[in-house]
């Protein structure tokens, strides 16, 4: 029997994106001399997702005076040093593998500042595998990337498992797709009533870890 696989989100699952991305952009309009509507604009333009795209149109904009490159570099090298993610669970990533779970992350996003971010939380040695999007061209909710992210942790979705993250359609909608049960963080939100919903709902993604942990000692005294 393979071990269960769990295949997390990034942002706004494991770390807070967009309070990171608000502290960020304060300060980059306060280093640069925008006032409160331009901090919006820049906000704005990363908050979906940014590339080095997104800093050519914002240097274009304000005239900045170094490169795209060199502005992509610090935006980088801003959010590793801002972002975090809780030693709660970081830990129960310890917990989850000590139990024989297979665990990875599943996002979408520029290789750069992901890899960037995963690294400066630790969560890239807590875990079994990591697939980047960009990598590979393939975005969340494609089942391309889930069965990509499922092989960087040397299992295969055919063996099931689970999906855990804050997006409806990406994470849930691409999740179930792709054959995995689905957990939802909700961050306070309610379930959008049109959607099929996911397997469980809970608060944050310790409560996510917990779920797991609970699963699979229940699934280990009902097979032994």
């Amino acid at each position: 029997m393979q071990p269960p696989l769990v295949l997390f989100d990034l942002d706004n699952t494991l770390v807070d994106r967009r309070g990171t991305l608000a502290d960020w952009a304060a300060e980059f309009a306060a280093r640069h001399g925008l006032g409160d509507e331009e901090e919006a604009y820049v906000l704005d333009m990363v908050a979906e997702r940014a590339y080095p795209s997104t800093f050519d149109a914002i240097r274009t904009r304000y005239r900045l005076p170094m490169s795209t490159a060199e502005l992509w570099r610090a935006y980088c090298t801003d959010i590793a040093a801002m972002v975090r993610c809780s030693a709660e669970v970081l830990d129960g990533f310890n917990e989850l593998r000590a139990a024989g779970w297979r665990v990875g992350v599943a996002t979408n996003g520029a290789v750069d500042i992901q890899r960037a971010k995963l690294r400066a939380t630790s969560i890239s040695e807590r875990v079994d595998g990591v697939f980047v999007s960009e990598e590979a061209d393939a975005r969340k909710p494609q089942t391309r990337h889930f069965a990509l992210a499922a092989a960087h942790c040397g299992a295969v979705l055919g063996d099931g498992g689970w999906m855990v993250g804050d997006n409806p359609v990406n994470d849930i909608g691409g999740g179930r797709s792709a054959g995995l049960r689905t957990i939802w963080i909700g961050n306070g939100r309610s379930w959008p009533p049109d959607d099929p919903e996911p397997d469980h709902t809970v608060p944050h993604a310790r409560a996510a870890i917990d779920l797991l942990l609970l699963h699979s000692a229940g699934h280990t005294r009902t097979t032994t």
